[in-house]
Formats: C-alpha cells, structure tokens, sequence
C-alpha cells in the first residue's frame, strides 16, 4: 500500500496540480486571484518555487512555505475536501498517469540545469541588447559567468543596475540606450572599444496581434524601428570592427514568427522574418572574411515582452494556434542557443537560423 507523497517546493507545478490534496489547494488560491490553472500551463514542468522569481515578487517565498505546510496538514478547502479524498485513494492504487491525447505514458522529465564552462568567453568582448530583462539578461549573465566582457545594452537604467549588481567583480560596461537612435549605437561601439567578438541582438517588442486590414501605421513604424531597423544599425555598426579583426559572431533574434504566420500579428512576423533576411544576407557576404552570423527562433520563453489583443480576430486566431504550443522555456534556456552560437563552439556554423522552441516548429 502506497502513501500519498509529501509535496515540497521543489515539485514541478504539475506535480502539485495533480497531487489529491496539493491540487485543490493550489487552484483554490488561483481562484481567490481570479484565475484558473491553465494560467500556469506554459510552466506547468517547473518546480513550485521557481514562481517566486518568475512572478516578480506576486508568488513570495512564504507564499510557497505556506502550500507546503498547508498540503503537510491536509488542509484542502472545505468544498474539494470529499474530492481529494477519492483522488487519494486513486493515488494509492496507482502512480502512472497517461496523456488523454495518446494515451502514452507520461513521464515526469527532469528539470533542465545551465552548466557553465568557466572559461568559454575568456578575452572576448561582447555586446548584447536588451540586457536589462529576459533573454537578453540571461545571455549578458551567462557570457559574464564564463568570462567574458559584455556591454550590456537596454532601456532601462534600473534593469542594468539589478543586472551589475548581481555579477560583482565581472567585466560589465552599462550603458542606457535606444538601438533605434545611430548617435547611441556610436555610444556602444565606442564603449566596446577596439575588439568586438560577439554582438547578440535581443532587444524587441512584440505588437498587438492585429491583421494587415487593422493594422495602424503607428504600430507598424515603431516595431519595424526596434526589430529590423536597431537590428540593422548594430550590425551595421560591429561589421567594420569585426572585419578589421577577421573575426566576429553575430546572433540576431528572430521567432517563431520568422517561420510561420500563426505566432504573432503581422507587424511582428514581417519585422521577424524581416531579421531573417538580415542575418543570411550579411553571413552569406562575410563568411569568407572571418564572421558568422546567425539567429535563434525563440518558441514560448518566458520574459517580460507581455502580448496584447488589440484585434478580436487576431486574439481568436492566434490563441487557436497557441492551443498546441510546448512547453515555456525559461530565458536561460534560449541564452544556451545564443551563447553557443556567439561562442567558438560554433565554429562551423554560420547563416542558420536556429529555432530554440521545444520542437514546436516540428508541429
């Protein structure tokens, strides 16, 4: 006879939404904020805790500390009570679970752990954008922590303050910029100095999900200014230094939205596919003069790019083809791709576009 297991802040989010007593817990506290689980779907595969950074401050430590002592104690609402009581017992007789789809056993898998190799960028400058936040944070992060010098790029003073302070000691240059403004990108070739080996361009917005017959100029100006037009700029500006040296590694941002037409609205996936075209261009002229130039197509990550429904057409036919998305990878996740394509490890690799997406693009 098996025993209902003791749940801690380490189980994943799904763990805790299956277990008989963790799951009306869970979703009772869900409900008193106005939402359901599906809110915690893309992240279903992560450890409880993690919620803690992820959700800003929203989902507090003691907050967790609080679930795992309420689900110790049993204490499931009043209401889910006889519920939890049947599902325990179910629990007791059996302990695989099947997805409904296929029918195929469905194996906890483990959690993903970012391994450092210390010494990857050692003696190597190199600039990313949209450092302040999301992916871009976790690429600058990643670079430091394997030795390299980065220039981190973004918006937001406060967001480049959190990110230095978090990596005391390492080789960061700050600097507080708009990639759409050419004496700014002037700024940050000039803060590199006279070696530039890696140039990751994340810095993006995302539109308003509407289509080309609802689509405003100003929506389309200002992200074409930010995804292609600061993309170019940066480019543009690193290719003379790199090509002095004969060396250079470029990785670009793309998306899913390069790919196909159902992730974004139209603004978002021409200025994307837009990037594409960017990066095979430019790897193809200077391939044989010593750089790489590369991008990733990130799937869902989670980052703080939120998404808006300014179309009720655009809502209803991107959130259908949301319906079979992978899982939300963390931002560290598609720092991985980025920072082995900057790297020497991929030497050999250059015009791809690489899509970092859980194999949502093999659907």
């Amino acid at each position: 006879m098996s025993t209902t297991k003791t749940l801690t802040g380490d189980d994943s989010i799904k763990t805790w939404l299956e277990h008989p007593v963790g799951g009306p817990i869970l979703r009772d506290l869900l409900t008193q904020s106005g939402q359901d689980a599906g809110v915690l779907r893309p992240v279903h595969r992560l450890a409880i805790k993690r919620l803690i950074k992820l959700s800003k401050g929203r989902f507090s430590q003691e907050l967790v500390d609080e679930l795992v002592q309420r689900a110790a104690a049993g204490d499931v609402p009043a209401d889910d009570a006889a519920t939890a009581a049947s599902a325990a017992g179910a629990s007791a007789t059996s302990d695989a679970t099947t997805d409904a789809a296929t029918h195929a056993p469905v194996v906890e898998r483990p959690e993903w752990v970012e391994r450092i190799d210390q010494g990857r960028f050692a003696g190597k400058t190199v600039i990313v954008t949209g450092a302040g936040s999301g992916i871009g944070r976790a690429t600058a992060s990643r670079i430091v922590r394997e030795g390299g010098r980065v220039i981190a790029v973004d918006v937001s003073q406060e967001r480049l303050d959190e990110f230095a302070a978090e990596h005391p000691g390492a080789d960061v240059v700050t600097l507080v910029a708009d990639i759409t403004d050419d004496a700014k990108v002037a700024e940050i070739v000039g803060a590199a100095g006279e070696r530039i080996d890696g140039l990751a361009n994340v810095a993006g917005i995302m539109d308003d999900m509407t289509p080309v017959g609802e689509l405003t100029d100003a929506v389309w100006k200002r992200v074409f200014a930010v995804n292609v037009d600061g993309t170019m700029k940066l480019m543009r500006a690193v290719a003379p230094v790199m090509l002095a040296q004969g060396h250079g590694s470029i990785v670009n941002t793309a998306s899913e939205a390069a790919l196909r037409g159902s992730a974004a609205g139209v603004a978002y996936t021409a200025s994307k596919h837009a990037v594409v075209g960017l990066t095979k261009s430019t790897a193809f002229m200077y391939g044989p003069s010593g750089l790489r130039v590369n991008a990733v197509a990130p799937g869902p990550t989670i980052t703080n790019i939120e998404a808006t429904f300014a179309s009720p057409l655009g809502a209803q036919r991107v959130r259908q083809a949301m319906a079979v998305l992978p899982d939300a990878a963390e931002a560290e996740a598609l720092a991985a791709s980025i920072t082995f394509l900057l790297s020497d490890d991929g030497v050999n690799v250059n015009g791809v576009v690489l899509a970092s997406d859980g194999g949502w693009s093999a659907a």
